[in-house]
């Protein structure tokens, strides 16, 4: 889990974490670093208040004016459930989980691919012109599938093949390319000291601040500090949702009343995490429309804010896109990107699409990686991105066989 988290963790050096703080993760090589991170030492037990009790942090020097409120965890609230090992409620392998939430693209794109396969006896136009009506229609993109087709037209001429099935594990491994080719190691990303500072920004309806609770709640499974930030001071609602967020993981959360200036928010919530060595900070941001100029510098104006108090920071900036609303993803993305320079994604409702191409097409087309995606309600169904498990649920058949 959050395996491009650790190298930041590794470095720590505190008393002994709890055993029973550690989780085994959704996969072999996430348990491998849940492990890792049960034998870290831990930080030493804070002065402060527990995470159920009351704290007001001190006012900000900029805003004398505004006096920040760390929320209580709501009492009515259960700490997150940690779930088995690789297995979800129901028995299933979260793999299959996986492969399940991603169903209705694999009945756009795999089932397809393999009927046009079993009904074609040679490589000829007309199967090109099938094969791309087939991935544009799985939001691949234009300019990825014709980059996509021109590499297996490549790839056939090469190896003089004759047999339509052959094409398949030939787009198999050229989507698997383009998405390892924009994953980037989490050394790049890492602090040397300090918390770990994510801004998320996306617009209004995406699934920005749920996504925020269920990361803050791998973390907490991971034996680390949270502090969520309610930096999008003009709905109410989405200051509420946040609280509600906060008390479900576990963790603290600055907030003010709406209407305050979201810098001064951030602000003091930058001093309360660095006075108490919170591990993790996590910052929600206003998501008006995107092609207002008002939202982006005000977005600038945060990430210049967090940098001042934290040399470096943030260490992410996580955009959340609505894989449903298709190409209009990518125009928001390059609109984010040209403000805040996005370096990674959040990708929700997968489950709820036949379009789960446009992972493929987002991270080629603009060359950041993908972190997270998607594919259900439940917490765990927010799952961290591996490019080689996403291919395989695309390509693999319900029996796990490779398909073609």
């Amino acid at each position: 889990m959050l395996g491009w988290f650790k190298a930041k963790f590794g470095k720590k050096k505190e008393a002994e974490l709890p055993a029973d703080e550690a989780v085994a993760e959704a996969t072999s090589a996430d348990a491998a670093g849940a492990e890792a991170l049960a034998e870290e030492p831990a930080a030493e037990p804070a002065a402060e208040p527990a995470a159920q009790e009351v704290v007001v942090a001190e006012p900000a020097e900029a805003e004398p004016g505004e006096t920040p409120v760390v929320s209580p965890v709501q009492a009515e609230e259960k700490a997150l459930p940690k779930p088995a090992p690789g297995k979800d409620k129901a028995g299933k392998t979260l793999f299959a989980r996986l492969q399940e939430g991603l169903g209705k693209t694999r009945k756009t794109l795999l089932y397809r691919l393999d009927t046009l396969f079993l009904g074609k006896k040679v490589i000829d136009q007309e199967l090109y012109d099938d094969l791309e009506e087939i991935l544009i229609t799985a939001d691949l993109g234009v300019g990825t599938v014709h980059a996509l087709l021109d590499e297996v037209r490549r790839e056939v001429s090469r190896r003089e093949l004759s047999d339509p099935a052959a094409l398949k594990k030939i787009l198999r491994d050229r989507i698997l390319g383009y998405l390892l080719e924009v994953d980037r190691p989490a050394e790049m990303v890492m602090p040397e000291s300090g918390p770990f500072v994510i801004m998320v920004v996306g617009v209004n309806g995406v699934g920005k601040t749920t996504s925020i609770g269920k990361i803050a709640a791998k973390f907490v499974r991971a034996g680390r500090s949270v502090l969520l930030v309610a930096g999008d001071t003009f709905r109410a609602a989405a200051i509420d949702q946040l609280k509600i967020w906060a008390g479900r993981s576990g963790v603290e959360i600055i907030a003010q009343k709406q209407g305050a200036d979201p810098s001064s928010v951030v602000y003091d919530a930058m001093e309360y995490g660095l006075a108490r060595d919170i591990d993790v900070i996590i910052i929600d941001t206003a998501g008006r429309l995107h092609t207002q100029v008002n939202l982006m510098e005000e977005l600038k104006k945060i990430r210049r804010v967090i940098g001042k108090k934290l040399a470096g920071a943030p260490h992410e900036v996580m955009l959340v896109l609505d894989a449903t609303t298709g190409q209009n993803a990518v125009s928001q993305a390059k609109l984010f990107n040209e403000a805040v320079a996005i370096t990674g994604l959040t990708l929700t409702k997968l489950d709820g699409t036949a379009k789960g191409g446009i992972v493929i097409h987002i991270s080629r087309e603009l060359g950041i990686p993908v972190r997270f995606i998607g594919v259900g309600e439940q917490i765990d169904d927010l799952r961290d991105f591996d490019p080689r498990e996403f291919v395989d649920a695309l390509f693999l058949n319900g029996g796990g066989n490779a398909a073609g």
